[in-house]
């Protein structure tokens, strides 16, 4: 496929951009990529004119126009983040000033948002940072936003799963999500706050106790899972950061992540050791992190890179990139589950469709993981919507 893109930093070799390229059927995937409708600046809006320096995360988008010349759009997305003063909330919230396509980022939490905030507002780049704190602002927060994202919650402690959080954070997402439905219904929704195989679900009842639920909009961000299967990969087979594509599907939660490293491109071999290997160390990445931070924390700044990358391919999307794809915990008919990690074009209306051929051609170890995860995220799922569907007095004294 021809292109003109022109790349003028180092985030291509960081991972950030990826190449067009065949994924049967698929023209090209995802994340912070290059396409033939899309060319980068020749300067960094963060780091000058030194290459060496380059390493913005986002990519100057620059649709045709119909004369032939080209012209910078101007940022015209509002994005909000809600827990930006958290863990993962301010280096997302770092991130995402970066992109050239967000005119507004609004940060919300409960405390020390404003000094994250005027720390923020000082980055030379185009989005105007506003900081809402407390849920008397939060509606002001959420008013007229295209995009937000849920970090908040507690973070995992070692010896403490993605289940252990539940109590706490179902009810943050809970209440957070009411406020989205109340103020932009028509956002797109990032669910970050784990469990993500519980809060998605969660989210979409809530949506639909309010009459606003649009399955093609509300997100569980997987993308991490994604960017850790395409690093593994690329160290394991010494192959090019930028041309490893591993799909990963399921949940977002140990057996659950199922990376489908059959489907890796550029095509690659895997012996059955290797096989099992990488896959546990995807599954198990997350412990990795929290054992080795000793209680100091979870993954704060790979999920925020991750969750910076899936904003960012929301964004192009809405602003009619018509060649993203990312993979994503969504409302699902590609399994008898209800909701299912796939990958998925993403378009200004949301979901445009799934790539439901991932599942096709499943090697035997890839098959029988599916059907061993099922049970697990069937339980998570329905944990989910239990929740939310409980009476406000049942669900106050979880």
């Amino acid at each position: 496929m021809a292109s003109t893109v022109t790349f003028s930093s180092v985030s291509a070799q960081a991972g950030l951009i990826q190449k067009p390229r065949n994924h049967q059927g698929v023209a090209s995937y995802a994340g912070l990529k290059a396409s033939s409708s899309v060319s980068f600046g020749t300067e960094s809006p963060f780091l000058g004119k030194n290459a060496s320096l380059r390493v913005s995360v986002a990519p100057r988008i620059v649709p045709k126009a119909k004369s032939g010349s080209q012209m910078s759009p101007q940022a015209s997305y509002k994005v909000a983040v809600l827990g930006a003063a958290g863990g993962i909330g301010q280096p997302l919230g770092l991130l995402i000033k970066m992109s050239p396509l967000v005119s507004e980022l609004h940060l919300y939490d409960i405390a020390n948002v404003k000094g994250v905030a005027a720390d923020l507002s000082h980055c030379n780049s185009p989005a105007q940072v506003l900081d809402f704190t407390g849920p008397s602002e939060l509606a002001n927060c959420l008013k007229g936003v295209d995009v937000v994202v849920i970090p908040a919650g507690v973070p995992r402690k070692p010896g403490m799963t993605r289940d252990d959080l539940f109590n706490i954070n179902a009810g943050i997402v809970k209440s957070l999500v009411e406020a989205v439905a109340e103020n932009c219904p028509e956002a797109f929704i990032h669910i970050i706050s784990n469990p993500v195989n519980s809060t998605v679900p969660i989210a979409a009842e809530v949506l639909k106790q309010k009459g606003v639920y649009n399955p093609k909009k509300l997100f569980g961000v997987t993308t991490l899972d994604v960017v850790r299967a395409n690093t593994f990969v690329s160290q394991k087979k010494n192959l090019k950061l930028i041309d490893v594509d591993v799909p990963v599907v399921g949940g977002h939660a140990g057996i659950t992540i199922l990376p489908l490293l059959s489907k890796t491109r550029p095509s690659v071999t895997f012996t059955e050791e290797e096989t099992e290997e990488l896959t546990k160390r995807i599954q198990n990445a997350g412990t990795e992190v929290v054992e080795a931070k000793a209680g100091a924390g979870s993954a704060t700044l790979s999920m925020a890179y991750a969750a910076a990358r899936f904003v960012e391919s929301s964004l192009r999307a809405l602003a009619g990139d018509p060649d993203v794809y990312e993979c994503t915990f969504i409302q699902s008919e590609v399994t008898d589950l209800p909701f299912f990690a796939s990958r998925v074009k993403l378009g200004k209306n949301g979901v445009e469709s799934v790539v439901s051929a991932d599942l096709e051609g499943l090697t035997e170890y890839e098959a029988k993981a599916l059907e061993a995860l099922k049970a697990e995220l069937k339980g998570s799922i329905e944990k989910g919507i239990a929740f939310a569907n409980k009476q406000p007095e049942a669900a106050a004294s979880v």
